[in-house]
């Protein structure tokens, strides 16, 4: 048996395993299946992983920076966003991968706009700054916003401008009610905006927000898919059609 998973806190929501499970039975791949784990403390990752003999494993929030801290190898463009969201296991060695830059750009393909800003500053905001080399970061604090190489602020440093496009990358409205910044902040954005984004995969109360102001919104599903059809391929010892594969995806969306 062939076994991946799926590490983060929290991990209850996601839809990872029937996506993978879905592709694995189309490619008559009954040897392998995927799982969710709930992993508390991003210090196990790589022991976890081993302790789980896992061929691969997907990482979400809040775990992907402490993937690639402890991988025992970082390849392509997860070396400079410093997080990683996909490990293999590639003879004894655990390899750390980043498929969420490439997957998001993929998703908003149809968007036309110039000026961004990216809320958060995570490993998802450091995976999305690397494409959007000119976009703003916001952040609750400072602490984090060192590693960035853009114009930064926090709340309190922040005077709202025009961007077009805003993307949330914080945990806000996964399990909660919660906005990713002060309401009032975000509704002067809104004013200006044309697209409003948001990594996680459902109707966020920022999007609910974002909806309000008439912005074209959208959620996370689709970068979901596009990025895991990268780390499908990157699972598999066999040839795939990412066409298909996305179709499959996106059908258990």
């Amino acid at each position: 048996m062939k076994l991946f998973t799926i590490f983060g806190n929290p991990i209850h929501h996601s839809k990872s395993p029937r996506m993978y499970n879905k592709c694995f039975a189309f490619y008559s791949k009954n040897d392998y299946c995927y799982t969710r784990t709930l992993l508390e403390n991003g210090q196990d990752i790589i022991n976890v992983f081993r302790r789980l003999k896992l061929q691969g494993a997907s990482v979400t929030l809040p775990h992907k920076e402490w993937a690639y801290k402890l991988a025992d190898e970082v390849r392509g463009i997860a070396k400079e966003i410093k997080a990683v969201n996909c490990l293999v296991l590639e003879g004894d060695k655990v390899i750390g991968y980043n498929t969420d830059a490439l997957g998001f750009v993929e998703s908003i393909k149809e968007f036309q706009y110039e000026s961004v800003l990216i809320i958060g500053a995570g490993g998802t905001a450091k995976a999305l700054s690397l494409m959007f080399k000119n976009a703003d970061i916001l952040n609750r604090s400072a602490n984090r916003l060192q590693n960035f190489t853009h114009n930064t602020f926090t709340w309190e440093t922040f005077q709202p401008r025009k961007y077009d496009l805003i993307i949330n990358t914080t945990s806000a409205g996964l399990d909660n009610d919660n906005l990713p910044a002060p309401q009032e902040i975000l509704e002067q954005l809104f004013q200006k905006a044309k697209y409003a984004v948001d990594v996680i995969y459902k109707t966020t109360p920022f999007l609910k927000l974002a909806k309000q102001y008439n912005l074209q919104t959208k959620d996370g599903s689709d970068m979901l898919v596009y990025q895991g059809v990268l780390q499908f391929e990157k699972f598999v010892d066999f040839k795939i059609n990412k066409q298909e594969v996305a179709k499959l995806m996106k059908g258990v969306l």
